[in-house]
């Protein structure tokens, strides 16, 4: 089986490609499973060396868009036997409010141009890949004149209050449309913010929720831009990657509506996340906080969903970090084995 990942040098897809390469095969859509022959990892840079190192890792490095150009240089015309494609590529949210072009050309664009391709691709040989979407909580938001029920399920409207909310709906509508069509096999899923990212703060308005665990591990001061009270849902990496997964591998029976579906997430306040970081890693750690509200964050993560309720994917068996102690020392575990924790 050949896989494709868009924005698979990324955090998540990049931990998408190891979790696949290591269990070794899929069971695509309830099939039996079938051995993992060849992962192409899409992205601006090449795949890191971590994956790069497996035989079974391939490189197409470029902007997504200008691969999916029509012509035989197209990335789906040249991989047309995949028969999964994971669509992670995407600029996050503090991007996309900074640079509406950025966000059009990478969320939106970039998903009509693969699903256009995949289109093109079912009508001269009937092929039908299974896509999967990562679109995100944000396409929740809450207005003036339409308050959040006290838990977002599956079905609650979505009122996207960002632009990357906006695009991020439009893809999920696309993904429907396409597989209503027949050109594909749809899975689409809203992740929750991942915590904790490790690596570089990126430019989403989420970052803090995995820089204040991240950077005070490191000795490295964080500042938290919103009230300690404000409450949202998370998900570890690896927790969301077996989402991901879980996702492509339910058949088309469990699986039901074309429409997306939330994955699991853990709620919690900003204030209790401090806490749970001094209760593992001491005083020191929770010593580099600071609070210091930033309006134009803070309105962001107001706006988005605090409390998921996400009851297909939980009849698909996933589930929610059981707390957020298990999030960090997965962190920990992963990114920091010297501390002993």
């Amino acid at each position: 089986m050949k896989i494709i990942i868009t924005g698979g040098a990324g955090f998540v897809g990049a931990r998408l490609a190891q979790a696949l390469l290591a269990r070794g095969s899929l069971s695509l859509r309830g099939s039996a499973a079938v051995p993992i022959s060849s992962i192409v990892i899409a992205d601006r840079i090449a795949a890191p060396a971590s994956l790069a190192q497996d035989a079974r890792i391939s490189s197409e490095v470029g902007d997504l868009v200008d691969q999916l150009q029509t012509g035989p240089s197209n990335l789906l015309a040249r991989h047309s036997d995949a028969q999964v494609i994971f669509h992670m590529a995407a600029a996050v949210s503090g991007e996309c409010e900074a640079n509406f072009d950025l966000g059009m050309r990478s969320n939106y664009a970039a998903t009509h141009a693969l699903l256009e391709s995949a289109r093109a691709l079912n009508q001269i040989s009937s092929t039908q890949p299974t896509v999967f979407f990562a679109s995100s909580i944000a396409v929740f938001g809450r207005t003036l004149h339409h308050s959040f029920p006290d838990e977002i399920l599956d079905t609650t409207l979505p009122t996207p209050q960002t632009s990357y909310g906006i695009q991020k709906l439009i893809g999920e509508q696309l993904m429907a449309d396409y597989a209503r069509k027949g050109f594909i096999a749809a899975r689409s899923a809203r992740l929750a913010t991942v915590s904790v990212r490790a690596g570089l703060p990126n430019g989403a308005a989420s970052g803090f929720f995995s820089g204040m665990i991240r950077e005070p591990l490191k000795g490295i001061e964080c500042a938290i831009p919103v009230s300690p009270d404000t409450v949202h849902s998370l998900s570890s990496p690896a927790n969301t990657v077996r989402g991901i997964i879980a996702c492509v591998e339910a058949s088309d029976e469990a699986w039901g509506s074309l429409t997306a579906l939330n994955l699991p997430a853990l709620p919690i306040t900003v204030g209790e996340m401090a806490e749970g970081l001094k209760r593992i890693a001491g005083e020191k750690a929770h010593s580099l906080l600071s609070w210091k509200v930033d309006p134009a964050i803070e309105k962001i993560v107001n706006g988005w969903p605090t409390r998921m309720g996400s009851p297909r994917a939980q009849a698909l068996g996933m589930k929610p970090n059981a707390s957020f102690e298990e999030i960090v020392r997965e962190h920990i575990a992963t990114s920091h084995p010297e501390l002993k924790i």
